[in-house]
Formats: C-alpha cells, structure tokens, sequence
C-alpha cells in the first residue's frame, strides 16, 4: 500500500492502536483483500484487539494494495510503514475460500517464498486462522507454516507464550503443534492416498505431535464482549459499530456450516448487550448487531425497545421470517432502514424441508408483508441453486414465491403511493465441509448456468425487481478450495504464477478437479478434514445427510439454561468449564 493510500485510511480511522516495535514481538496481520473488505470483518479487528493486549506484541495490519497501487509497491503495514517481512510473524485471517490466490499474492508482494518448505530460518513464520481454513485448511497447507483452529479467544495466548519462548524456526513450530490448542503445522505430517485417489491415511512425522487436531472453543461468552475496535468510514458499514449478539445457530440449517462448526450455540449476556450498546451510543449513530442467530436472542427485542427510542440506530445481519416481532419492526422503522432482507433460500416448500430451512410460504409471505406495512419500501430475497434433490421445477418455484413477495410489495406500495423495489439474489450452492452436505456433489456448472437463465428471463420480466446472480464458475473454484486436499495447492501455485488465470491451468492440469467437486463422496470416505475434532461429530452429520434426502426433520440443538439439551449432535465434545478443546490437547 502506498503512502498516499496509507495517510488516507489512517486519517479517517478511529481506534487505531499504535505501539514502539522496539523490544516487542511485530505480528503483521494481513487480510488477502483489500482494506474495506477486511475492516468489515469483525473477527479480524477481534484478532488485531486480542493481539495487541499483549503488552509485548505489537501487531500491524496489512492489506491487499488498491487497485491504483503501482504493481511493485512492497507490502507495508498500515500503523508504521515497516515492511511487512521485518515482522517476526506474518498472520493471515482467511474467511473465504476464494481470497486463497490473494493469500500467495501477499505473500509474494512481502518478498517470502510462498512454499512453506522452501522458507529459511530468516523468514518470518507464516501462520493463518478464519473460518475458511477452520473448516478445512488442506488446500492451502503447501503454504502455511501453522494453522491456528477454531476461536481466537481460546489459541492466542499459548501462541503468543510459544513465541516468547523458542526464537529458532523448527523449534518454535514443534512447541506450537504440540502446546498450542487448535495448532496446526502442515510439514509434521504425511498424507497417504490409495489408489483411487482418496486419503487412506495421514501420519505424524514426529513423535509428541498430535494425530488429530482439537477445535477450542469458548464455553461460554459472558467474559468476551465482541465488538468494533476500529471504526472507519471506508467500509460498508461506514460508522457503524458491529456488535456479536453470539455465536452458532440452533436452527440446524443443513447447508450452513455455522450452525455445525460452533455448536452448542453460545449467545452474549443481555447484561453484556445493553452495556456496549450504551457505551457504542455515545461514539456512534448505529450500532450492527451480527452473529449467525440475531433473531433468536432472548434479549432482542428489549435492547429495542430499550435503546431505539432513544435514538439509537440498529441494523441486523439477519433476520428470520418467523422472528419479526412488533419490536424489532420498531427499531427498523425507527433506524431508517429502506431495505430489508429476507432469505428463503429455496422456492418450493418441499425443497425447504430438505435444507431444513424451517419457513414455510405463509411465514415469508407475512414477513413480507410485516415488513412493508412497517414502512420499509424495499425487500431483497435469498436464494439458492443446486440444492441436493433440487429438480427443475424446485429452481421453477423460486419465480413462483418472487411474484408472490412482489404482489405484497405492490398491494402495499399502491396504497401509500409509492411502490418500492424488489431485488432477487440467486447464488449457487457449494457444498461446504463440516455439515450435512459435505458428501453431496455440487451440481454441474452448465445445469447451473441454465437455472440462473431461467430465473432471470422469468423474473426480469416484471417491473420493480432487479435480478443479481453468481457466476456458477466462480461457485466451482470455492468448491474446489473448500472441499480439496493438499494436491489442489499445486493447482494454485501454478494459477498465481499463470496471473490468476485458472482456464490454462486446469486445463493442463493431471488432477481432475472435478473429483474433488462433481463426486458425491461414498460414506465411508475419509474427508481432507477429518483430522480435525469439529464440535459436531461425522456420524450426526451423515445422520442428517440422510435424513435430508427423506425429507425428515433431525433433533434441534438447543442448550436449556442448566446445560447442553443432549441431542447427540456433539457426541462426548460437549463443553465442560470455561473453555473446550483444551483438555483433548493436554490428554494427548
């Protein structure tokens, strides 16, 4: 990032923490897109706060150049200008999958060679957390020298203690894979594969090096309040301080891995709320209130009642159909919001039930119309092509529910003489790993071109509605990130020095990436991410998988105040005191 580019962010930053490097450990903490993109993601300002406590850490954030940023501009971080390869530890926050090619980018603008094997004793060690390698990190394992798994809260302090402790590069990658909970150091291990090409097995290289791979989470909340740190207009937030109502979801969502990879859900303390929400009114206009589940926190609809009134601003990251009570419309309406989402995921009531979606027609039809009747003029729906068992006539319904919503959006709009705007989002579905439909294939590229089309000659049709949809090539790549093995590596390296260009390269390419995305993957298959302990265990997850093909509903993960409710999603993960994960590690 250039020095014009550096001065303007900073001047417009609030809560910048700026420390002396001297006689302090340099984290440079790199998002691989650029500055407005990583400044709206919460855990990665959570990292950066977390990290910064420690008095002798000083961390620094960097960022993937702007695009008027000349080509040989060398990676600096943003606080100090130093070069990002004068730090002792370059961590990378990864939350999707396709930011991969942008990760080898910032590690070639930083100077480092972007094979972890291929990396001397003089380089700073290069470690990477965020939800993508957290669900699986195998396709980017060729280049990181240690994972760090599951929450930040619960790995930073031994990684930190690791880093105090042993300054020669082996030596400090052995003491965090055997020390740290959650670590994860690639080179400790073999992958075998059979012939078929699957993993037949992976093997520690060293002796004290953990088979399998802990996933520490917090237990609870209560002492964790997860909000901004940095405020800056350069984001699609603008002045907006997010706030995490909670993390994990009870509803079960077949396709969603947060509502799998965080179990038991976790909310915030409604004490904790209203205090940083009063604290949050003071500096700024509103305050966003994120987390897989907003809807389902007991305490909603009175900091709403609470604090709108008094003029604070509240936006939602999501807001089920079947959660909009008098309340929240309120706050809405009060906050000035014009648009409101609503996200059925699926057209046809059958299909739903597959996904374990939980709305039915009549829900998301009220919702609709709850929502213009509150004086909120324009709607956004969700939804999703290629669901597993999804026909024709599935991708069909979703016009079908469009012309519904819109006719509530007419009936409303006439009314108060102003008709507002429609606007339908089509994505297509990638199967993610650590949830039901990790053994699902992902459906073909041209039959979802040929859904896509459909829905947009149908829907553009009508008046007062725009039509957004995914490139279904695009959706391919992530599948292929996010359910590959270490070969889908070479893949990438090949790819960035081609400029990004993936045609030739897979093309060329002796592995067939459509094993890895088109296949459904026989039960009894081991998964590139297995070796890790995710809170829910394979055999629930298969368990659903089935159940989704019948149509049946799977028991509702739903933690009663004296403990977890035992619906055998977690099997004997359940958490136990402050923190769980730990304890596998110290078992081992």
């Amino acid at each position: 990032m250039r020095d014009s580019s550096r001065a303007r962010f900073l001047a417009a930053e609030t809560g910048a923490i700026h420390k002396p490097r001297r006689d302090r450990i340099p984290i440079a903490l790199l998002y691989p897109n650029r500055y407005a993109v990583g400044m709206s993601n919460l855990g990665f300002q959570t990292v950066y706060r977390l990290l910064n406590a420690f008095e002798d850490v000083v961390c620094e954030r960097a960022f993937l150049p702007e695009e008027d940023d000349p080509a040989d501009t060398p990676l600096r971080t943003l606080e100090s200008g130093s070069p990002v390869s004068a730090a002792k530890v370059l961590a990378f926050s990864l939350s999707f999958e396709n930011d991969a090619l942008n990760l080898l980018a910032l590690l070639a603008r930083s100077g480092l060679p972007l094979l972890a094997a291929e990396r001397l004793a003089s380089h700073p060690l290069v470690v990477c957390g965020g939800i993508a390698c957290s669900l699986n990190p195998e396709a980017i394992a060729p280049f990181i020298d240690a994972f760090l798994l599951g929450e930040a809260e619960c790995t930073l302090e031994a990684f930190v203690e690791a880093l105090r402790a042993e300054n020669e590069r082996r030596g400090l990658l052995r003491r965090i894979a055997r020390s740290v909970p959650g670590a994860y150091v690639p080179s400790f291990y073999r992958v075998v594969y059979d012939a078929s090409g699957a993993i037949a097995r992976r093997e520690p290289l060293e002796e004290g090096i953990p088979e399998r791979i802990g996933y520490p989470l917090l237990a609870t909340l209560t002492a964790h309040t997860t909000a901004s740190t940095l405020l800056t207009p350069h984001t699609a937030f603008g002045r907006t301080l997010l706030l995490e109502t909670g993390r994990g979801c009870s509803r079960g969502c077949r396709f969603c891995s947060a509502g799998f990879i965080y179990r038991p859900p976790r909310m915030q303390s409604a004490e904790n709320l209203a205090r940083a929400v009063a604290e949050a009114a003071r500096i700024v206009p509103q305050v966003g209130l994120v987390g897989a589940a907003v809807s389902d926190h007991p305490a909603l609809d009175d900091l709403c009642r609470r604090f709108a009134p008094a003029g604070v601003r509240f936006s939602f990251s999501s807001l089920r159909a079947d959660s909009l009570s008098p309340e929240r419309l309120a706050a809405l309406r009060a906050s000035g919001v014009k648009t409101a989402t609503l996200a059925p995921e699926a057209g046809s009531e059958r299909l739903r039930r597959v996904i374990r979606k939980g709305l039915s027609e009549e829900q998301i039809l009220g919702a609709a119309g709850d929502l213009l009747a509150a004086g909120i003029p324009n709607l956004k729906l969700y939804f999703m092509v290629g669901l597993p068992t999804e026909t024709r006539e599935d991708a069909a319904a979703i016009v079908e529910l469009v012309k519904r919503v819109r006719n509530e959006l007419l009936r409303t709009g006439r009314r108060r003489g102003a008709i507002g705007t429609l606007t339908v989002s089509v994505n297509s579905f990638v199967p993610k790993p650590v949830t039901p439909f990790q053994w699902a294939p992902m459906a073909e590229t041209a039959e979802l071109k040929f859904r896509m089309a459909l829905l947009k000659r149908e829907l553009r049709r009508l008046p007062n509605l725009r039509v957004h949809a995914d490139i279904p090539r695009w959706a391919y790549l992530q599948a292929l990130l996010a359910r590959g093995d270490r070969r889908v590596g070479d893949l990438l390296l090949r790819v960035h020095d081609a400029g990004g260009n993936w045609n030739p390269v897979l093309r060329q390419s002796l592995l067939n990436p459509d094993w890895f995305v088109l296949r459904e993957r026989p039960p009894q298959e081991v998964l590139p991410w297995d070796f890790i302990e995710h809170p829910v265990s394979r055999e629930f997850l298969r368990q659903e998988y089935e159940r989704a093909h019948e149509g049946l509903a799977g028991p509702i993960c739903q933690p009663q105040e004296g403990g977890c409710n035992a619906c055998g999603a977690c099997g004997d993960r359940r958490p136990q005191g402050e923190t769980r994960g730990l304890e596998d590690r110290d078992r081992r």
